[in-house]
C-alpha cells in the first residue's frame, strides 16, 4: 500500500537537482585549505543594483515560455546567489561544491568547507543551501532541515531550498507539508520538471482523488 520507499529512493537520487541548483562543473578536487588570513577576505566591488536585477529575473522566470528559456534565466539567478563578494569565500564554495561532485563524494570535506564559508560570511544564504544538500546526502535530515530554514530566512525565493525542504518532508512522511513546499517552489520557478512530477504524484493523496 505504501509508496514511501519509492519516494525515499527518489529523494536520494534527485536531491542534487532539488537542493543544489548550480554546482560548478568540472572543478578538480582540492586539498583542505589553511585558515584564511584576515587580509584575504577583502570584499570585491558589489554588482550594482543586484536586488532590482534579481526581481527582474524572477519576473522573467515566471513568464518563461518553455523549459529551455526558464533554465537559462534560472542559471542567471543561481549565479547571483553564488556571489559572496569575497574571493576567498567564492574559492571555498567552489571547492565545497567540487567535493560533492566527485565520483566518490567527499561530503564531510564539503561540509567542512561550507562551515568555513559561514564562519566568514554568516549571512550567505547559498552556503547554507549547499551545506543542507551535503547533510541530506549523508542522511542527516535534521541538520539539513535547519540549514534549509536558514537559507529561506535569508532568501525566501530560493526555489531550490523550497524543493529541498519538500524532499526532507517527503522522506519524513509529511506529504501535506511537502506538497506546500513543492508548490511554493513551483510558483517561483514554474518550469522545474522534477518538482512538477512530484506534485502530480502527491496530488491524489494530498488533494483527494476524483470520484
Amino acid at each position: 500500500m505504501s509508496r514511501w520507499p519509492a519516494f525515499r529512493s527518489a529523494a536520494l537520487t534527485a536531491s542534487l537537482l532539488f537542493a543544489a541548483d548550480a554546482f560548478a562543473q568540472g572543478t578538480p578536487p582540492s586539498p583542505p585549505l589553511p585558515p584564511p588570513r584576515p587580509d584575504q577576505t577583502k570584499k570585491v566591488e558589489p554588482v550594482p543594483d543586484t536586488p532590482k536585477g534579481l526581481d527582474s529575473l524572477f519576473e522573467r522566470l515566471a513568464k518563461a515560455e518553455d523549459e529551455e528559456e526558464a533554465k537559462g534565466i534560472a542559471n542567471l539567478i543561481e549565479r547571483r546567489w553564488l556571489r559572496s563578494g569575497s574571493d576567498v569565500v567564492d574559492l571555498l564554495m567552489s571547492r565545497g561544491m567540487s567535493a560533492m561532485q566527485q565520483k566518490d563524494q567527499d561530503l564531510p570535506q564539503a561540509i567542512e568547507l561550507f562551515d568555513r564559508v559561514l564562519q566568514l560570511e554568516p549571512q550567505f544564504a547559498e552556503a547554507y543551501n549547499k551545506r543542507a544538500t551535503a547533510f541530506f546526502l549523508l542522511g542527516d535530515y535534521q541538520r539539513s532541515m535547519l540549514d534549509v530554514r536558514e537559507t529561506l530566512a535569508r532568501e525566501p525565493r530560493h526555489y531550490g531550498a523550497l524543493a529541498g525542504l519538500g524532499q526532507i518532508l517527503l522522506v519524513n512522511g509529511d506529504k501535506k507539508r511537502a506538497m506546500e513546499a513543492f508548490r511554493k517552489a513551483s510558483q517561483l520557478n514554474p518550469r522545474m520538471p522534477n518538482v512538477k512530477a512530484v506534485i502530480e504524484r502527491l496530488a491524489p493523496d494530498v488533494d483527494g482523488r476524483d470520484t
